[in-house]
């Protein structure tokens, strides 16, 4: 009896065995697009404004994301989801602004999503920054200007506040709670 041999099929036509490492590869290659196509279609559903129970965490960037004349504009010119927030416990991340506070401790200063690059044309606007207060009744927080991302929680409060030639130098203000490195 004659034994006949198939001849092997080439590689290329053979169905090839999934390799782990190629998948790994691809999986580490996508991660960055999938998080920030995640981060975007998160903001778009919620506005910027993710309740948690007892706060609101809320996205510092969608927040002052929108047109407001300072000279004419009023609080009704605040996007309804954050004046929602007037009252609320909310918590925010951004990088402190403490230019008149020197030391280790701070008891006012400003936060905003990023000191050097939020702007392009200039410094903040008056929707970009939330104007931070420590109470009387708690110690200063840690100054963190120039060194970290900061998380704070407290009370936002929406509201113009204007200066005696009627433009409105703050939008948001904050009864801080505590404030964190990220």
């Amino acid at each position: 009896m004659e034994a006949t041999l198939s001849p092997k099929r080439p590689a290329a036509t053979r169905g090839a065995p999934i390799n782990l490492r190629l998948v790994l590869l691809l999986a580490l290659v996508a991660a960055p697009f999938l998080y920030f196509a995640f981060v975007m279609v998160r903001d778009l559903i919620t506005g910027g404004v993710i309740s948690h129970g007892d706060y609101s965490e809320v996205d510092l960037k969608s927040m002052g994301n929108f047109f407001f004349d300072d000279s004419r504009d009023g609080v009704e010119a605040v996007p309804e989801r954050f004046r929602n927030l007037d009252g609320k416990r909310v918590q925010l991340e951004g990088e402190m602004f403490a230019p008149n506070e020197a030391g280790n401790d701070v008891r006012r200063f400003e936060l905003v999503y990023n000191i050097q690059k939020c702007c392009f044309g200039g410094p903040p606007r008056v929707q970009e920054r939330v104007f931070a207060k420590v109470p009387q009744s708690m110690q200063g927080v840690p100054n963190y200007m120039y060194r970290d991302r900061v998380r704070v929680t407290g009370k936002l409060h929406v509201k113009t506040i204007k200066n005696e030639t009627g433009t409105v130098v703050a939008l948001y203000t904050m009864d801080v709670e505590n404030v964190e490195p990220v």
